[in-house]
């Protein structure tokens, strides 16, 4: 029950509120470091994050072959060249004299009740595999060899009327990948007919046909001389040489040149793509450590990691592993150096340069860098045992504790705000009593008192 100066005329609700707001600082001051911890460790995530990317990249990059970049180009539109990692500066020239085809068959025109019983379907492995559709349509037939998914499909094709004016089908068959291993026969019967040769190979009936018998592509590197060589493969793409793939759609007499050479500028890119994500990071470290003194009258800020001695150590690592020399080689001499304000930068004119120069060396270096980068993100980043996992992980139990003990603290309050409500309204009732006897005693006293009259 609340009586907010009824006898007193205090204004008790707001003396309490006042009172409570007293109470509440210790309270507030640990919402306020829940919200900084909550803030440092949303900063310290991202920051993970984004190491736990650069492990990759730094994995990839620390490759032997890892700045290989090549241009590859044919004399023919009839021949794509691509050119991968450990391909090598390169040129030939190859006839093309077959591509590789799907083998394909079409029965002959029947009626629809011409597809049932038993066929099987026998691979260039010598394998059978037995189909019996559900019914003795086309359609029915068709299904039941795309759903024994043996490597070939089917489908329906309408052959006309026969002189009664019932229709026609036929059943195109075709192999789903090229090449001669993967020709096939469909025979009428079963794989017991097969074996005894009593079944009826489809594509030999009248009116039936093999369409295009599987056959693999044939090209002829060194043509017309003594070191004449064919490649053969089951698909239209052949590997000319390590690293270096083709891709033919035509077959031709004429001869295709195919070239590969290498592309500094593209091996450029790739270096100061890599150098810059790290120069990145380096700056986003460095503009969080930031403590802004204000002057007189002012607020000093800090920012998420000033003072936070293992992002300190995660930076000067970092800049350690992107300067120090590999093997007697400072990175400087291939255009990677950290300016006096301690900014990383990249020269790509320099990269270049060195690259024209010594492009083995130039990847030793490289390399090794990213090497040393892959370890010290890894150290900080690891998902059990990182250091900068470890750092969250103490961050994120801090936090716990706090929120425990500000959940104590609304219980006391609560308790605080009950005692002085209690207090108060005691406080007006006991006014209210002695008001009460006050009246009492005065009228007793004006009782006592004689008269003039008396």
């Amino acid at each position: 029950m609340k009586l907010d100066g009824l006898v007193s005329g205090l204004k008790t609700d707001e003396l309490i509120t006042a009172l409570m707001d007293v109470a509440a600082i210790p309270k507030k001051l640990i919402t306020n470091k829940i919200t900084d911890r909550t803030t440092i460790i949303q900063n310290l995530q991202s920051l993970n994050t984004s190491l736990q990317a650069l492990v990759e990249k730094a994995k990839t990059a620390a490759g032997a072959t890892s700045l290989a970049a090549f241009t590859a180009s044919s004399s023919s539109e009839n021949v794509t060249v691509t050119a991968g990692a450990t391909a090598n500066a390169f040129s030939t020239s190859v006839v093309v004299d077959a591509v590789a085809t799907a083998h394909s068959v079409v029965s002959a025109a029947a009626g629809s009740s011409a597809w049932g019983g038993t066929f099987t379907l026998v691979g260039a492995d010598g394998e059978p595999v037995e189909i019996t559709p559900t019914g003795t349509g086309p359609q029915d037939l068709a299904k039941a060899i795309n759903g024994a998914k043996a490597g070939v499909m089917a489908t329906v094709v309408p052959a006309g009327t026969a002189a009664d004016g019932t229709p026609l089908s036929r059943i195109q068959i075709t192999a789903a990948e090229t090449g001669e291993e993967h020709r096939f026969t469909l025979h009428r019967g079963t794989a017991a007919a097969v074996a005894a040769g009593t079944s009826v190979d489809i594509a030999a009936e009248d009116g039936a046909a093999i369409l295009t018998a599987g056959a693999d592509a044939r090209v002829r590197l060194f043509a017309g001389t003594a070191a004449e060589q064919t490649l053969r493969s089951a698909s239209n793409t052949l590997s000319v040489a390590a690293g270096v793939d083709i891709t033919v759609r035509t077959a031709s007499a004429d001869p295709v040149v195919v070239t590969v050479a290498l592309d500094p500028k593209a091996q450029t890119a790739k270096a100061e793509a890599f150098v810059k994500e790290i120069a990145g990071l380096l700056t986003r470290i460095d503009n969080g450590s930031k403590a802004t003194v204000g002057g007189v009258g002012e607020t000093t800020t800090l920012g998420v990691f000033t003072g936070d001695s293992t992002v300190r150590n995660l930076r000067g690592a970092i800049g350690k592993a992107m300067q120090h020399p590999v093997d007697g080689v400072s990175p400087s001499t291939i255009g990677i150096s950290t300016d006096r304000n301690g900014v990383l930068t990249f020269d790509a004119e320099k990269f270049a340069a060195a690259l024209a120069d010594d492009p083995d060396a130039v990847q030793a270096v490289f390399s090794g860098i990213a090497a040393r980068v892959q370890d010290v993100t890894g150290q900080y980043s690891d998902k059990y045992d990182g250091m900068l996992t470890q750092r969250i992980t103490g961050q994120q139990d801090e936090v716990k504790s706090l929120k425990t003990q500000s959940e104590r603290w609304d219980v006391r309050l609560e308790q605080r705000r009950a005692t002085l409500e209690r207090t108060y309204s005691q406080l007006e009732v006991q006014l209210s009593n002695l008001q009460a006897q006050s009246t009492w005693l005065t009228s007793q006293l004006a009782g006592l008192t004689p008269s003039k009259d008396s």
